[in-house]
């Protein structure tokens, strides 16, 4: 007998953590390979982990909602062969100021629920006979619950113990209430200072204040959309974002999609949307310009070598997630259907893996599936451009021809580009939107798949 250390897997550039929220496999549990043991949740995505051995559960050395660090030891599988050392993880971290540990843990923890930090006495949990996770104890330290106040909170996690959901959610009505103060019945103490994290930044806080009317409904923003929040924010204040539109007559590509879609089906066992169409004309236009596949790290910019395309897809609850098709220029029309379809249906079901949503170097949207005629999207940092296609409509339009020009009826759609003025002129910023038009008119209405 064995023992193999099933750790937490790299999951991308930008994820060194994950929370773990749940536990598929119980100690003494037979585990197949590639059968999942566990979930977690990242900034990024929920996903499942699987089991590199074939094995016995036999040690669990995390907790629900706790927080993992990629290449920690999260179970204990005993095997019948040889010992099988799991592949070292090696993570590349930026040169950070050098701040203290406690305060560390402390914003990240701030930034990961994005609730309210507190400045509060320390309280000792360990003397409570109740099982809590380091997770809600930050939380409970930050909002200044003390433990007698903790221990009367219901869990709803297994035992009884209490959960993230659970703890925030005492928060809340806590703070409705008005309580300021934490309660009498364990001694006085100092008041609790409530504030707001809306940067990584220690010294950038200010008072919360949630007003609301009678009948007023207030809604909890999700965690997934607390994440697109920040990360909006925090793109608009780091590029200058500038935009260029374009009109695009896209009449060919109706007329033969029209034609092809059905054929198409029979064929390849997939339906032919537009999309697989206008990705391969944004992947010919960044072979074309290099200069918009590329990242900016402070003052270096950085060239990508992969076309890698994100693809924002909108998810049932209205967040939004961006898988991304990997090496985009290496793919003919019916392999790009097949990725695009492939990850818009498990983008709905939210079933990506973590690298699936990693390591893009330029991002689309498409806002005419909401009938939107045009957009200006913000840039999905450290990416330099996003480009929004916008509705196919049939309008009037002048028709040039060698006998004159007349009015006719043409499929016509707007794509707008946005693009980071720090790196990105206006002219190449326009040549480059200018290029996928150009490919998207010139498109040949005899054209085999």
């Amino acid at each position: 007998m064995s023992k193999f250390e099933l750790k937490l897997p790299r999951m991308g550039e930008s994820v060194a953590e994950a929370t773990l929220t749940s536990w598929l496999k119980e100690v003494g549990d037979t585990i197949e390979m590639d059968e999942a043991v566990f979930e977690i949740a990242t900034d990024k995505v929920d996903s499942e982990v699987p089991s590199e051995v074939d094995g016995v559960l036999v040690e669990k050395l995390f907790n629900i909602d706790d927080i993992i660090k990629v290449g920690d030891i999260v179970a204990v599988i005993e095997t019948n062969g040889e010992a099988n050392e799991s592949e070292e993880v090696s993570l590349e971290v930026e040169d950070e100021p050098q701040v203290s540990e406690e305060v560390i843990a402390s914003v990240n923890e701030t930034i990961d629920v994005a609730k309210a930090t507190v400045t509060t006495p320390s309280e000792d949990f360990g003397s409570s006979d109740r099982f809590y996770s380091p997770l809600v104890k930050n939380i409970a330290k930050q909002e200044g619950i003390p433990i007698a106040e903790l221990d009367t909170i219901n869990g709803t996690g297994k035992e009884g113990r209490v959960t993230k959901d659970d703890i925030l959610g005492y928060v809340e009505t806590r703070q409705s209430s008005g309580s300021k103060v934490a309660q009498d019945h364990v001694g006085k103490v100092a008041p609790v200072v409530v504030k707001e994290v809306v940067q990584p930044d220690l010294e950038k806080k200010h008072t919360a204040n949630v007003v609301a009317s009678r009948g007023d409904e207030v809604i909890q923003m999700t965690r997934m959309g607390k994440l697109i929040a920040k990360h909006m924010v925090d793109s608009v204040s780091t590029s200058a974002h500038v935009q260029s539109f374009i009109e695009v007559d896209v009449t060919n590509i109706v007329k033969w999609r029209s034609k092809m879609k059905d054929s198409f089906f029979k064929t390849e066992g997939e339906k032919l949307t537009y999309t697989p169409i206008f990705m391969e004309a944004i992947a010919k236009a960044l072979k074309k310009y290099p200069m918009m596949n590329i990242s900016v790290e402070g003052d270096t910019v950085i060239k990508k070598k992969n076309i890698n395309i994100g693809m924002a897809a909108a998810l049932p609850d209205g967040n939004l997630i961006v898988p991304v098709i990997k090496n985009a220029d290496q793919l003919n029309l019916v392999g790009m259907a097949k990725v695009v379809n492939d990850l818009a249906e498990r983008s709905r079901n939210n079933q990506l893996k973590p690298d699936e949503i990693q390591d893009g170097t330029y991002t689309v949207t498409n806002v005419g599936t909401f009938g939107s005629v045009f957009g200006t999207p913000i840039i999905n940092q450290p990416q330099v451009g996003i480009l929004a296609l916008g509705a196919i409509r049939k309008i009037p339009a002048v028709i040039e021809t060698n006998e004159g020009d007349f009015i006719g009826i043409r499929s016509k759609m707007y794509i707008s580009h946005s693009y980071d003025h720090r790196v990105v002129n206006g002219a190449l910023g326009s040549m480059f939107a200018k290029s996928v038009a150009d490919f998207l008119e010139a498109w040949d209405v005899n054209r085999e798949v």
